[in-house]
């Protein structure tokens, strides 16, 4: 027996939040986590696309939950953290995906509104989930928190500089949760993709077809939460092997 296959049966039973759930890199991260035998509990605003992501992993023999969560808001992450502590006793795997873009103007031009709506979800969102699960972890003394962040947060941006700013942040943030948590076993890693093929940007003048896929990012996942307990990534740069 290989040791991949080993470590992937080590997923199997364990306990998966995955923010932002309903569609694209968290719908694809789901499926794979289920697929892994994780019980994966799909978060985001809106519960029809989480029952659509729910529904197609039922069908394929996956057990998941489904809860509306706004990471915005403290008081929606902390009660998503206390129905899985009441449900299952333990959260074994957290993933802060959910994010929002805004590529539409230069900085000079973004309303503050939309500064707020992008800075709010992509970072303050993670704060507030690490905030509200890491003490779960940390008293089981176990835990992988994985922060889906951008190769814009390491790469400049024109038009979409609140976007930037806010990965660039979700970065040093995760590198440094990581170095506070380790002590305690549990693992910290942010993966930065390239231009993904979702709906969250226009990409416009690129070629989808040359574009990474949500699914591309989700085994990227897998990797990380396969990897043999003695060590860990901190950090994944994906990108496509032809530029898009």
């Amino acid at each position: 027996m290989n040791a991949n296959h080993t470590n992937s049966r080590a997923v199997a039973g364990q306990i998966a939040v995955v923010t932002g759930a309903g569609r694209g890199i968290g719908a694809a991260i789901s499926r794979k986590l289920a697929a892994l035998g994780a019980t994966v509990v799909l978060c985001g605003r809106d519960i029809k696309p989480l029952q659509n992501t729910a529904s197609e992993i039922a069908a394929n023999g996956g057990r998941t939950e489904s809860l509306q969560c706004d990471v915005t808001s403290v008081d929606s992450t902390q009660a998503l953290a206390a129905f899985v502590e009441k449900t299952f006793g333990r959260i074994d795997i957290l993933v802060n995906n959910a994010g929002v873009g805004a590529f539409a103007a230069p900085l000079h031009e973004l309303t503050p509104e939309e500064w707020e709506k992008v800075l709010n979800t992509n970072l303050r969102g993670v704060y507030y989930c690490i905030r509200s699960f890491a003490p779960m972890m940390i008293r089981a003394k176990t835990g992988h928190i994985i922060n889906i962040s951008s190769l814009a947060g390491k790469n400049a941006l024109p038009n979409g500089a609140a976007y930037a700013a806010s990965k660039w942040g979700l970065n040093g943030l995760s590198y440094s949760v990581a170095e506070e948590l380790r002590t305690y076993n549990i693992r910290v890693t942010v993966v930065c993709p390239g231009s993904v093929d979702t709906e969250l940007s226009p990409h416009t003048g690129k070629n989808p077809n040359k574009m990474l896929k949500p699914d591309d990012v989700a085994h990227a996942v897998e990797m990380l939460v396969t990897q043999a307990p003695q060590s860990f990534v901190s950090e994944v740069l994906l990108r496509p092997t032809q530029k898009p």
